[in-house]
């Protein structure tokens, strides 16, 4: 039997809240309220509702959605929760009387909060597309989950603004590569006109890319050293790396460290647009934001490097891959409804329309057998660095225990940045802070 929403809404602690991948644009919901069940224009029955958690993605996705009901009269409608609050809206909409029918979870921590209501995907055609039934979140022979774009981050680098500095992305294969570089140009940051990096904004909008990607590093390294993938525990090994990448970030910006705390996503954004910072730390979902029409670049002055620390075979390093992002339905649902739902996660994996929209307006790589090459540069690279055997460094982060640790991550690290806290505060949330959530949530 279904548990309650009640039961869900009552939790104080919430695990597996998920990370504003791609969240750097506080947008609040493109819609309200969900589509109502009924017969169609072409007699098709059902409606879907989708719950994304994307705000970089909203407008392609309205537009496709709206494709889609063109072309089938299915009523499709799309709500995009607003940066950071995604898991709190998922539980309030779930709560209303038409709760939505796609719905997303970041992974297998996100999954135990939400797998009571997925629907069993087994056997249905949006699985058989699936490039590889590994790639689905089970819970025992149930599938209840399933990516639908891959992505990758690291730092994106103005080559125009490099090379004014004197360098090149060749130049940059180690941590102590780029440290060497970011502190010449912050030397001779008045005489350059443009600093290191874009401000490593601290508000919600952006703290996403240090309490958790940024987090990523040492909790990476530190399960590789262990041989794990996931664990109750974490030492702290590479809580130095992590202090020198983040001293270099905040120490080389365009603007003071103390002034961190009011920073947003945007703001960071808009530094790089500007032209007066040659770093910013964001992934391959940035890219529409950056290219285009009506945006400064052309594929020839960007590119993505991999985030170095210190720590491994550097030279051999690639960028941080995997994705946050599962399809879930909603079993729940009216069986109408549930079935519309199918019909339009296969309609988006397979026609030329869905693909050609999740490829070229979304820039996203999906993991199905019909997927269309994405003109995405950052996209390319990517492949370009497996291609040349460099390894990948996959999404640990997706372990951390709950949002309530990456929340108290960011607050010391905050405080870090400002002067008013210390590094052992944040040693503290890191290792203290990830034991006691673990066993909270897991006991």
């Amino acid at each position: 039997m279904k548990k309650t929403v009640a039961r869900l809404l009552s939790l104080t602690v919430c695990a597996g809240m998920l990370t504003a991948c791609g969240g750097g644009n506080s947008s609040a919901p493109a819609s309200s309220g969900a589509a109502d069940s009924g017969a169609s224009a072409s007699g098709a029955s059902g409606a879907v509702y989708y719950l994304n958690f994307k705000p970089e993605a909203d407008d392609a996705w309205q537009a496709l959605a709206k494709a889609y009901t063109e072309e089938t009269g299915v009523p499709v409608t799309v709500v995009t929760a607003a940066s950071n609050t995604y898991e709190q809206q998922l539980m309030s909409e779930m709560a209303k009387s038409t709760p939505p029918t796609l719905f997303q979870v970041n992974g297998p921590v996100g999954l135990s909060n939400w797998k009571d209501y997925c629907y069993d995907l087994t056997g249905t055609d949006v699985m058989g597309e699936l490039a590889s039934e590994s790639f689905a979140l089970k819970d025992g022979d149930q599938i209840l989950a399933i990516p639908y774009v891959n992505e990758s981050y690291g730092i994106i680098t103005n080559k125009t603004l490099l090379a004014k500095a004197g360098y090149a992305v060749e130049d940059i294969d180690s941590f102590d590569d780029l440290k060497k570089v970011a502190e010449d140009i912050t030397t001779r940051k008045n005489e350059l006109g443009f600093a290191a990096f874009s401000s490593a904004g601290m508000d919600g909008s952006s703290n996403w890319r240090y309490q958790t990607h940024l987090a990523n590093m040492p909790i990476y390294f530190e399960y590789q050293d262990k041989g794990v993938g996931v664990s109750e525990t974490i030492e702290g090994k590479y809580l130095d790396n992590y202090k020198a990448i983040f001293d270099l970030y905040i120490n080389n910006s365009t603007c003071e460290p103390a002034a961190l705390a009011g920073k947003t996503g945007d703001d960071s954004r808009n530094e790089f647009l500007a032209g007066e910072a040659v770093f910013y730390q964001n992934g391959s979902w940035e890219y529409s934001n950056l290219v285009g029409e009506g945006k400064p670049f052309t594929d020839d002055d960007l590119a993505m490097i991999p985030i170095y620390i210190g720590v491994g075979d550097e030279a051999n390093q690639g960028l941080c891959d995997g994705t946050e992002n599962y399809w879930c339905v909603n079993g729940a649902a009216k069986e109408e409804d549930i079935q519309a739902t199918l019909d339009f996660m296969y309609w988006c994996v397979t026609s030329e329309t869905g693909t050609k929209a999740m490829a070229d307006d979304m820039g996203f790589v999906i993991p199905f057998k019909g997927a269309q090459e994405s003109p995405n540069l950052f996209v390319r690279q990517d492949a370009a660095y497996s291609a040349a055997g460099k390894t990948p460094i996959s999404w640990a982060f997706l372990t951390i225990p709950s949002q309530t640790w990456k929340d108290e991550l960011a607050s010391v690290l905050t405080a870090y940045a400002a002067g008013t806290g210390s590094w052992d505060d944040v040693k503290t949330q890191f290792v203290d802070g990830w034991a006691s959530e673990y066993a909270a949530l897991n006991g």
